[in-house]
Formats: structure tokens, sequence, C-alpha cells
């Protein structure tokens, strides 16, 4: 009876979300702009909590709480603190220059307002494909999420394969129907319920275990290195390296860059990251404090098993910790559907118009964007049977890729000299010496190179370096193109 209310509840919520995107199909345009962007018509709630479930992946509800179980709770520093205020950070920086350019000129992906400003297809293309290739590991990382969910919820009793499948099914069936119009509908929905949730099951595992006092008197008890900042994991150059990567990645992600075209005004995007590191914070403290919490409790977790499952089955009751695992599913879907509606736009408006159909009609376009997903979500769920890696080592190569393009982007949105060439090799070289550090882990026969050097400091930062570098000095050694035009980008703050 328990298996049977458990996996009621992760459908019945699923079939909720599900519900939320007819309802948006019904409603939604039938142009690109509306599918892609709901016709930059959203305020400030949906804004700020769309962006805000589209992040709550299964790196945060599992990884996360796992990394605190193994190693401390100054997770919640790198992930809360540094992160929550660096990001935020950065969407003034990137996302408010990014929006007052894309309401001028109707973009409605990165790579069309950069191939634009430099007159590039092939920069446009470029973009869009190694933003393709650094989604997939992310898509997939849902998906691994949900499958070790699932496993955890129910004791075994529903096979990896099956979590993984039940999401990614309802994720394709989903996208397709709702556009960004019902993603944004449902991630407010998502983000109220799962920050609601999360807090209520922080308060009832203390309730269980004695209370705030006893959980942390137990855990320090059982690690006493968790009561002093930094050591073990913790070193400067990992937590240094972990934030900055992160944060700037998160704003290459193609479905957080696109939010930063999507707000009715420029005020709704200020009021936004205003807000943010409160939210982030909101979330992140319970849901690390009880994986850290978690190394005092008389419970046992298995070797590659999610903690928050485990401690939810013991101290919750079962339509509880369904509930909360439904959430996260729920969360993980959240991302899912935004990276897989996002890679959608980045084939079809920066590689396939410009390469294959100029010509296209926007309903052949939109058709062919449903396509995309599905194609898409089904090959990153064969990819995830083969779980390559842990939650956070699948999530920080991700965040990594992702963080090399931020500081040629920030050239070409601030400094009118940057050239096509400059871009080109700012963003080609250092990806091209990443991915070569990636794959060499996992192609026989090849020397595996170092993910990080000199004490734990990610090669990702050096290489980032490189690519402001090379955005520069390259640069100053060429010309702008005769279709060049820095006046897209010249735009006055409102």
């Amino acid at each position: 009876m328990s298996l049977a209310i458990q996996l009621g509840v992760v459908v019945g919520y699923l079939l909720v979300a599900l519900a939320v995107g007819l309802v948006a199909y019904r409603v939604a345009g039938a142009t690109a702009e509306d599918y892609y962007l709901a016709s930059r018509s959203i305020g400030t709630l949906v804004l700020l909590f769309t962006t805000f479930a589209t992040l709550l992946s299964a790196f945060t509800f599992f990884g996360g709480p796992n990394l605190a179980y193994q190693a401390g709770p100054e997770w919640l520093i790198v992930m809360g603190a540094l992160d929550g205020v660096l990001f935020a950070v950065l969407w003034y920086v990137i996302g408010y220059k990014q929006w007052l350019i894309g309401n001028r000129n109707g973009y409605l992906t990165l790579g069309e307002m950069l191939g634009d400003r430099f007159g590039s297809a092939g920069l446009r293309a470029l973009v869009a494909g190694i933003s393709l290739v650094w989604l997939f590991p992310y898509v997939m990382l849902q998906q691994m999420g949900a499958g070790e969910a699932i496993v955890g919820l129910t004791n075994g009793a529903v096979p990896y394969w099956g979590g993984a499948a039940l999401i990614t099914a309802f994720m394709i069936g989903y996208v397709t129907l709702a556009g960004l119009r019902g993603v944004a509908w449902t991630d407010t929905i998502q983000g109220l319920f799962m920050l609601s949730i999360v807090w209520i099951a922080a308060v009832w595992v203390l309730s269980a275990v004695g209370g705030l006092g006893a959980a942390t008197s137990s855990m320090l008890a059982a690690r006493p290195e968790f009561g002093s900042f930094g050591g073990g994991l913790y070193s400067p150059a990992f937590i240094v390296s972990s934030a900055i990567t992160i944060a700037f990645g998160v704003t290459m992600f193609p479905q957080i860059n696109q939010r930063f075209f999507v707000a009715k005004s420029g005020a709704v995007l200020k009021r936004s990251f205003t807000l943010w590191p409160v939210l982030v914070l909101l979330l992140f403290l319970p849901a690390f404090m009880i994986g850290a919490w978690a190394v005092g409790m008389p419970i046992d977790v298995p070797e590659g098993a999610n903690v928050l499952p485990v401690v939810l089955n013991e101290y919750t009751p079962v339509w509880f910790a369904a509930l909360v695992i439904a959430g996260a599913m729920a969360a993980m879907m959240s991302s899912s559907d935004s990276m897989l509606l996002s890679g959608s736009s980045y084939f079809t408006r920066d590689l396939y118009r410009p390469f294959i159909n100029p010509d296209a009609s926007e309903r052949r376009e939109a058709w062919l964007a449903r396509i995309g997903v599905a194609a898409f979500a089904t090959l990153a769920f064969f990819a995830s049977l083969l779980r390559p890696g842990t939650l956070i080592e699948v999530g920080d190569t991700a965040f990594s890729g992702f963080a090399l393009l931020a500081l040629p982007v920030i050239c070409a949105l601030y400094w009118d000299r940057t050239t096509r060439d400059g871009m080109i090799a700012g963003v080609l070289v250092p990806q091209v010496a990443y991915l070569t550090v990636v794959l060499s882990s996992v192609l026989p026969l090849v020397p595996t190179l170092p993910r990080s050097v000199a004490g734990g400091w990610d090669i990702a930062l050096g290489l980032m370096v490189l690519s402001a570098v090379l955005t520069v000095g390259v640069s100053h050694l060429t010309a702008p193109t005769a279709e060049s035009d820095a006046s897209r980008f010249a735009v006055a703050g409102d």
C-alpha cells in the first residue's frame, strides 16, 4: 500500500503540472516569440520564480544535501551566500543589458543577438552549438536525479530507469504543449510549493530528532570537523572555483539566459535580481542542513544513495516523503522543460533557420522545435542509464562549460572594439581545451588530464581568463568586419 501511495502522489503531482501546461497551450499565441519568450510579458513574481524553479534541479535537491552529508555544511556558503549574491550581480551586469538590447531588437536567443551584432552566422552557430553540447549533460542530470529519487523513495521497488523514464515522458509531453508561458506558470507554482515543503520537511525532521540543538549536537559528535569553517574538501581553491564557475555558468545556461529577454519592463528585471539572494538562501538553508544533520542520525545511507529520501523515509510519514520527492521531481522537470525549450530555440533559430531553411514559416519552426525536444530528451535519457558520474560531477561539468562563454559575452556587451575574430577565438579555443580535458577521462588510450591544479583550483578558471585574454587580444589585432554593427548594442537604461 505504501508503494501505491508513494507513486500515486508523485504521478498525481506531475499530472497537475501537465494540466497547467494544457491550459497554457489553449491561451498561447502561434508565434515563436510567444512559444519561446511568452511574448516578453512576464512580471516580477513569475520571472523570479520561473528562474528560481528552473535552477531547482537534481543538483540542488540531491547533489547539494549529499555533498553537505559527505563534506559538511559549508556547501551552504558556496551555493547560498556566494553564488546567490554573485549570480544576482551578473543578472544585472549581463541580464539587464541583454534585456535592453533584446527588447529593442527583438532577439530570442544569445546566439541570435551576438550573430547580429557581429554580422556572423558562424559565431551564432558556434554559440548555439556549444550551448547544446553542455546542455545535454545537464538534462541528463535531471533524469539521473529522478531515477535515484524514485529508487530511494521506494527502497528499490521501482528501478532507476523507471524514475528516469517517468520524468522524461512527462517533460516531453509538457514542453511540446506549453511553451514558456506554461513553463513559467508551472514554475511559479512549483517554486512556491517546494520552498514551503522543504521548510516543513526540515521542521518535521528536527521535531522527530529532538530539535535544532539535538540535531546539531549529534552532527558535531559524529563529525566534529563540521563545526569549523574550511578544511577537507572546502579549501579556498574549491570554494572560489565552485562559486565562480557555477555563478558565471548559470548566466550562460540557455534556460536562464533566455529569462533575461522575457521581462515586461526593466523594473521587473531589477526587482527580480534584487530579491534573488534572499530566495536562494531560503531554499538552500533547510535542504543542505538536512544533509549535514543526517550524519548524526541513526540512519543507514547506502553507498551511492541520496541522503534526502533516506532521511524523509525515516522521520516523516510515507505520504509526506512522497510529496517532497514529488516536488523535487517537479523541480527537476521545471529545469528540464526549460532546458528543452531553450535548446529547441537554439537549434531552430540559430542553426536550422540560418543554414537550412531561412524562409521556414513560424508554424514549421514550432513543429520542428517540438520534434527536437522529444529527440533531445530521449537521447539524454539513454545516456543517463549509463550513470556517467555523480550528480555533483555531472552538474559541475556543465557549469564550467557554460562559464567559459561569460567573459567574451561581457566584452561584446560593453566594449565596442570587440571584433568577430576576437569573439570566435575567445569562445572556441577555451571550449576545445575544456572539452579535451573532459573527454580525456572517458576516452580509451588517452591520458587523463587534470580537472583541477595547484591544490584544487578548477582548470575552468584558467580557461575563463584565457577566454578574456583571447577576446581582447585578438580584437586589438583585428579590424571590425563590414557586417559588424556596434550600434545594435548601444542602448540606454530605463
